[in-house]
């Protein structure tokens, strides 16, 4: 399998969800993209949602409300986004979905966060985690006295076209945002569609709560955002070898306090 060989962080909340399948074209193509980014606030459905008749009335209520509703082909259920939290999405050319290519996905897109989260003292690991929102076995959770809480969700979405296979992969990493305000929100989407799913904010964490209550960070006051972006950074760097580009840490700070 190919994989990315330079990851991009794209500074700036975006009002508009990136054109991720013009990535993955550009993969069935031979390119490779890695690119970390953030939103303004806003919610993510998979297209499996569409199945609810009240989807159009109910994303245009929560659009004027501002958390407009944006549909991808990958995921299993809704998933809050603001410019608290982190996605990567990486898009390559690899061999078919078959003989476990699902899973290799998934294993070496958790096991590129887990080691990011590792060089932050965050020890994470693959794992479903019951009443979180938009769960599934490749989460990545943390223990919490003793009780497992999602911090970073994965999906993927896969096509096939002139012979080739191209696969384009995501991760939604909470960082430093309102985990109960986001919760509620997933929750609000939810009720509105006439569902009965529900979420706890409890089954959820985030690196800036595990950042003041682990070493080597316990109580420290660096904002955790750039410190993750540069941990994500430093791990696609050591562990593909390819170049980067990097904003200073001082622009990822402006960039944010002005979301």
């Amino acid at each position: 399998m190919e994989e990315p060989r330079r990851l991009e962080i794209l500074p700036l909340p975006l009002a508009q969800p990136p054109d991720e399948l013009a990535w993955l074209q550009q993969a069935l193509e031979g390119q490779v993209r890695a690119v970390a980014w953030r939103s303004q606030p806003a919610l993510v459905v998979p297209v499996s949602y569409q199945a609810h008749e009240r989807l159009p009335e109910v994303s245009a209520d929560f659009g004027i409300h501002g958390w407009p509703v944006w549909v991808r082909r990958s995921g299993g259920g809704v998933v809050p986004l603001d410019p608290g939290v982190l996605n990567l999405t990486l898009a390559y050319p690899t061999s078919g979905p078959g003989q476990g290519g699902m899973e290799r996905v998934y294993d070496s897109l958790c096991g590129w966060l887990g080691r990011a989260l590792a060089r932050l003292g965050i020890d994470a690991r693959a794992l479903a985690v019951a009443g979180s929102y938009c769960d599934g076995r490749f989460n990545l959770a943390v223990e919490q006295n003793g009780v497992p809480c999602k911090l970073a969700g994965t999906a993927q979405y896969w096509r096939h076209r002139g012979g080739r296979d191209a696969v384009l992969a995501h991760a939604t990493l909470l960082v430093d945002t309102d985990v109960a305000h986001l919760t509620a929100q997933a929750n609000a989407f939810e009720a509105a569609l006439g569902s009965t799913r529900r979420y706890r904010a409890s089954a959820m964490t985030q690196v800036a709560h595990l950042w003041q209550v682990l070493p080597p960070h316990r109580g420290g006051a660096d904002d955790p955002l750039p410190r993750t972006l540069q941990a994500l950074a430093a791990e696609f760097q050591s562990a593909l070898g390819g170049g980067l580009v990097v904003p200073p840490v001082q622009e990822v700070r402006l960039a944010r306090g002005n979301t």
